[in-house]
This record gives structure tokens, C-alpha cells and sequence, in this order.
């Protein structure tokens, strides 16, 4: 069984903001799959199908985003899923517009999404991709540039970038290991 979650924030006024990328990453994923968020429950909106054989659940936490990690913790108390299984699509302004990466586990960084679901669940052992959007200049007000619409010019790097995390997807959902996944995606390749 996996958990897909991508996180963001649930009022219509964030629909297209930066901080909405694992939203929007995971909408594009569960689409693919014909996978509609039909359900409530867990603190999310979530839709779920057996895809290999595999019980595949796609969530939504509407805990906003600080928050994200108590529907999660739950998801994944209730269905008993290992926290190796769950994937997490989310926003990162570390890295460059256009651009994902993949890891198989670690630290939280400054997204405090993150924080809160590495503190809620007691792990950081989860897979995670993350989407840049980078501001483009030094000066802005972090919670302002977040919680900023996205600018037409970026639109097709975003589209990009989103597309990339949706193939890393459905990679991991095939069962693919991690390790090839990043080695596909982020160039990671490890030498044998």
C-alpha cells in the first residue's frame, strides 16, 4: 500500500500559489491514474485505487500547511502503511524554478509543512520530492513570495518541473526502488 500526498493550502485563494506545487503535483498524478479526490477524511480530501495490485491512496491534508503532518500521521495509523511507502510532493524555495529533487529520506530543511510531518509521525525515513521556485532576487518577504500566484513567464517551467514530479511518481507507485528513481531524475547514480 502507498501514500501519495502533496501538500499545500485548501482555500480557493491558494489554488495557484507557489506553496500549492504538492497539490497541484499530486492533482496531476492521481489524474493520470483516473484517481478523482471524492473522499473526506483524515483531516484531507484523498482519493484511492489499486494500481499493480497495490492499494494507492492520493491526499490532500486541508489541515493548511503548517499543519500537515497530523492527516498524514493518521493515514498512516489507520492503514498500518510503512512511513517508506508514503511519498511527499512539496514546494521548496531552495531550488531553482524548473527544477525537482528526489530523496529518499532526511531532514525537514526550513519547510515547516515538513517540520510538522517529520515531528507528527517521528520519522524522516519517508521519500519526498520537492519543487523549486526560487525567488529570482535577493529582497521578498518569504510568507508573501509562498503565498504569491504563480507569474505567467514561469508557467511552462512550472509545468515542467511538475511533469518530472509526476513520472517520479508513478516510478515509485511501479515499485521501482528509490535508488534508480533518483538516479533517473536528479543524476544520483551510484557506481557498482
Amino acid at each position: 500500500m502507498y501514500l501519495i500526498a502533496g501538500l499545500g493550502n485548501p482555500d480557493l485563494k491558494y489554488l495557484k500559489t507557489l506553496h500549492n506545487m504538492g497539490f497541484m503535483t499530486v492533482e496531476t498524478l492521481a489524474k493520470n491514474y483516473g484517481v478523482e479526490f471524492n473522499k473526506k477524511g483524515f483531516k484531507a480530501v484523498y482519493g484511492e485505487k489499486s494500481i499493480n495490485g497495490n492499494k494507492v491512496i492520493f491526499v490532500k491534508p486541508q489541515t493548511y500547511m503548517n499543519l500537515s503532518g497530523e492527516s498524514l500521521k493518521e493515514f498512516l495509523n489507520f492503514y498500518k502503511i510503512p512511513v517508506e511507502n508514503m511519498l511527499v510532493f512539496y514546494d521548496d524555495i531552495d531550488l531553482a524554478i524548473g527544477s525537482i529533487r528526489i530523496r529518499a529520506k532526511g531532514s525537514a530543511g526550513t519547510h515547516n509543512g515538513m517540520r510538522n510531518i517529520v515531528q507528527e509521525i517521528n520519522s524522516e525515513n519517508f521519500p519526498r520530492i520537492r519543487i523549486g521556485t526560487k525567488p529570482k532576487t535577493e529582497n521578498y518577504d518569504l510568507i508573501e513570495y509562498v503565498l504569491s500566484e504563480i507569474k505567467k513567464e514561469d508557467e511552462p517551467a512550472f509545468s515542467a518541473a511538475i511533469n518530472s514530479a509526476v513520472k517520479a511518481g508513478e516510478s515509485f507507485i511501479s515499485g521501482e526502488t528509490f535508488e534508480n528513481i533518483m538516479c533517473k531524475f536528479n543524476g544520483d547514480c551510484i557506481n557498482k
